[in-house]
């Protein structure tokens, strides 16, 4: 019941989804043709009642000029009233409401009615009918014709005795009817009933095998195989048997059906030719499977084969019974990403259609193309790496000034009337007139020399003064993007200026001008991009590049904010985990500033006392730490 409602489902589905790539497809080429048969594009005015559907498009042809037919097999009656409708428009709702289909001949628009493809069910794979009681340890079979591969793993995994098969067995078919018997005796009958043996090993293994005779009739035939040629052919191949299941062949130019057929009489396959591929092909195959085998000798040939109740079926690919409709989903990967990845020859002969609310795709075409597609497809569904990004950025700024001299005159410059300034840190002293007459009071007083006293107004400056600086600026953003996706971080600052407009308005036979003002931004930004590429050893290729920018002064009044932009561009591979040192953009800065006395302000150590200097220098240096780290 389960199955019969899930092939039901899977049937409304597939008539819905080409139901309607139909009709798109109809008005596709209704457009198409409009190019050239203009007629389709006119609107028309009609309202009809029990008309023949013939007469009806007949007549909408003549009056516009197309060339129409339509099938003798269509008898309807219809009965509409359009408005402003086109005839492409018309078209397209006859074949909806009447299931009609269109066929285009160069200009020949002919209707006819449409045929629906068939539609294969969705077949599970037959389960052998094992059940085992856990608690009385009583087996019950239903088997017929399954293989026992299948039956013993069935037994096992409910019964948790260990079965097992000898390789002469392994593809048998096996049938047998038994109910609610001991497990022992149960498997005894089994074998009894297919000609097998039982036996149970000391470590309590059951191991089902041939007979003697059997096998030895078996070894025999296989020694035959391999000494015999085929009779149905001019031409000589070899096809050799390996544990009933493996198959060996050597043939030149032999007709592709009469390999089948000696092939599948070898391995008793069961299989039905819709169509009969005669091609004569050569084939060196060692140690293939039936179902390798067939897929080795169709290949090329647009044929192809499906297994449906033990029975192989084989014909062209694109006969209708080999179609299938299936819903292929993902698990790691966006199935627009998938779709885009699978190369263009894997898609030919398929209808896709996406079902984003599944992440999957909803594949319509033969078994073989279906296979095909979803082989390479789970190829590309791996778990995609996620490379998370930590960014140190270090800017450092060192800062070195020196400042000595001294200075002295006349007037309210260094602040006569009293002495001012500061000791530490640096030295910075004014001196008043006071101040100085007590200092040389104080040396004419040890009677050296008699300096005299200074001018009321008199001042003297002394200055040393040594400065040091250190500015260290830290940015510690951290990123993650997908394996091969690029990732940007930016942060700025933005500042506006403004601008003069002059606007020229004509006033008749004169002009008046005006004046605007209009503000405009500036940005300084800093912005990093990384670009991830994670290999298979897991190391990293970054592809980086890493811009900033700071405002300076601007160097006119009124002007734009001037910038200062230091940027660089790197491709660098790194391991999982580890940091790297990037950058080292640095700036330097030296000004030496000397003022004095003519010629003794050159002198040593007379250039401190007549003379004034300074010294400044700046060393900017910015470094970029990068550590990429991969997580799944």
């Amino acid at each position: 019941m389960k199955n019969i409602f899930l092939c039901s489902v899977l049937a409304l589905l597939t008539f819905s989804v080409v139901g309607q790539d139909r009709f798109e497809q109809i008005q596709k080429s209704l457009n198409e043709l409009s190019t050239t048969q203009e007629g389709l594009n006119n609107t028309v005015e009609l309202s009809v009642s029990n008309a023949s559907l013939a007469d009806f498009v007949r007549g909408i042809g003549i009056e516009n000029k197309l060339n129409v037919s339509i099938d003798a097999n269509i008898s309807y009656l219809v009965s509409n009233n359009f408005s402003n409708a086109t005839v492409s428009d018309i078209f397209v709702f006859l074949c909806r409401k009447h299931e009609l289909d269109i066929e285009f001949i160069g200009s020949i628009i002919a209707f006819k009615k449409f045929i629906a493809p068939e539609i294969i069910s969705v077949v599970e794979k037959k389960k052998p009918k094992v059940n085992f009681t856990k608690k009385t340890d009583f087996l019950s079979l239903d088997l017929k014709r399954d293989t026992i591969d299948d039956v013993v793993q069935e037994i096992t995994s409910q019964s948790l005795h260990n079965v097992i098969i000898e390789p002469e067995v392994a593809g048998k078919k096996v049938s047998v009817y038994i109910q609610n018997r001991p497990f022992e005796n149960a498997l005894d009958k089994l074998a009894l009933a297919n000609g097998l043996t039982l036996t149970k090993t000391a470590d309590n293994f059951y191991v089902l095998g041939l007979k003697e005779e059997i096998k030895e009739a078996v070894n025999s035939k296989n020694r035959n195989n391999r000494n015999t040629t085929a009779s149905k052919s001019s031409n000589e191949f070899i096809v050799e048997i390996k544990d009933n299941r493996f198959i060996s062949i050597r043939a030149d130019q032999v007709p592709i059906n009469e390999l089948i057929d000696r092939v599948s009489q070898d391995l008793n396959e069961n299989f039905f030719m819709y169509d009969v591929p005669k091609t004569p092909t050569s084939v060196y195959i060692e140690n293939a499977t039936y179902q390798e085998f067939l897929g080795y000798v169709l290949k090329g040939t647009g044929h192809v084969h499906a297994l449906q109740e033990d029975v192989y079926l084989i014909g062209k690919q694109e006969s209708e019974v080999f179609r299938q409709t299936k819903l292929l989903k993902f698990e790691n990967r966006r199935v627009e990403s998938i779709l885009n990845s699978v190369p263009a020859n894997l898609k030919t002969g398929l209808q896709i259609n996406e079902f984003l609310e599944l992440n999957g795709l909803i594949l319509s075409g033969s078994i073989q193309t279906i296979v095909k597609f979803e082989e390479f497809a789970k190829l590309l569904d791996v778990v995609v790496p996620v490379v998370t990004i930590d960014i140190i950025v270090a800017d450092v700024t060192d800062t070195r000034a020196l400042s000595t001299g001294i200075s002295a005159g006349l007037g309210n410059g260094g602040a006569a009337s009293e002495t001012t300034g500061t000791i530490s840190p640096g030295l910075d002293v004014n001196l008043s007139t006071g101040t100085i007459n007590d200092i040389v009071s104080g040396i004419n007083g040890a009677g050296l020399v008699n300096l005299g006293n200074v001018s009321p107004n008199f001042y003297l400056t002394i200055r040393a003064m040594e400065l040091n600086g250190d500015v260290s600026i830290e940015t510690t953003p951290s990123i993650a993007t997908l394996n091969g996706h690029e990732s940007e971080i930016r942060i700025g600052e933005q500042k506006y200026y403004a601008e003069a407009v002059n606007n020229v308005i004509p006033t008749g036979v004169t002009s008046t001008l005006s004046q605007s003002q209009v503000f405009k931004s500036v940005n300084a930004d800093f912005s990093i991009k990384i670009t991830p590429y994670v290999s298979e050893d897991e190391q990293v290729t970054l592809e980086i590049s890493f811009e900033q920018s700071t405002f300076v002064p601007a160097t006119v009044e009124n002007a734009p904010p001037g910038k200062v932009t230091r940027s660089f561009n790197s491709l660098i591979r790194v391991k999982n985990g580890d940091m790297i040192l990037l950058g080292g953009l640095g700036e330097k800065t030296k000004e030496k500033t000397n003022s004095g006395l003519p010629l003794l302000s050159r002198i040593p150590i007379l250039k401190w006392i007549f003379g004034s200097n300074t010294k400044n220098k700046t060393k900017k240096q910015l470094t970029v730490f990068i550590r990429p780290t991969i997580t799944y």
